[in-house]
């Protein structure tokens, strides 16, 4: 039990919580699933990057400078990047920089302004407020982006023949695209508007839980929760409309012609 109370995990409680994935994989194998290698694969990914992660993070506390923690960040951010541009159609060429820069935008405007205008850390780079809140919102906003691109891409694909009929009347690229625009938009938000319906009812969120555990009052767990909830509603959305903008100027030529192959 640490300082504030809060039950301390040794090696041996990390073992036991591996008996459970076993017991997954062995009903997976009964009832001949075949997930058996893909709980050992997530499994040992999610203890390797994890005990890795927190290694890091705690030099980077330790050095208590800038540089690092903006240097994980953009890892981070890269990484987002390319797991959500790989999720989108592979027809679509040139995206990694529009995806980078939809997801480092949103993140960095609604980060800024928590920031700097409601939890005003000291220092402004402070390690134990910068690199959490980045990446529970770059989490979010890499699914956001991924599920709109590919939404957005897919409508555009199956529907050549209802655009160009569009463009053929005299309708612009984004007028031909609209409802599909709309619709992929939707998409890529519905998770996090569905977890924000049902947040403090049916789920406890990681911000919520992880706080209660570590011994703070729940009241101010709550507060904080809610922040991060709004900054994630926020992000998700710039981040969707930047993504679907990013599409649609793949899509179309200077000609207002249709150009995905």
């Amino acid at each position: 039990m640490d300082s504030n109370g809060a039950i301390q995990l040794d090696s041996l409680d990390l073992i036991y919580a591996l008996v459970m994935i076993g017991l997954a994989i062995a009903l997976s194998r009964w009832q001949k699933l075949g997930l058996e290698g893909q709980f050992l694969l997530s499994t040992g990914r999610t203890i390797l990057q994890l005990l890795v992660v927190g290694y890091l993070i705690a030099i980077i506390f330790a050095l208590d400078h800038p540089l690092p923690v903006l240097g994980i960040l953009l890892a981070m951010i890269t990484i987002a990047a390319i797991v959500a541009r790989n999720r989108i159609s592979q027809k679509l060429k040139g995206m990694i920089p529009m995806v980078w820069g939809s997801i480092f935008i949103s993140t960095f405007l609604t980060l800024g302004y928590t920031l700097s205008l409601i939890i005003q850390p000291h220092p402004w780079y402070s390690p134990q407020y910068l690199i959490p809140l980045a990446g529970m919102m770059l989490g979010n906003s890499m699914n956001t982006a991924a599920l709109t691109g590919e939404r957005l891409a897919s409508l555009i694909d199956q529907n050549r023949l209802i655009v160009e009929t569009h463009l053929c009347l005299g309708a612009t690229p984004r007028e031909a695209i609209a409802n599909f625009r709309k619709e992929a938009i939707r998409i890529g938000l519905m998770p996090v508007l569905n977890q924000m319906l049902v947040v403090g009812i049916v789920s406890l969120p990681g911000m919520f839980t992880g706080q209660v555990l570590a011994g703070a009052n729940p009241l101010d767990a709550a507060s904080y929760q809610i922040l991060i909830m709004i900054m994630i509603a926020a992000s998700n959305l710039l981040a969707a409309v930047l993504v679907a903008e990013g599409v649609f100027r793949r899509c179309f030529n200077a000609s207002f012609q249709l150009i995905l192959p």
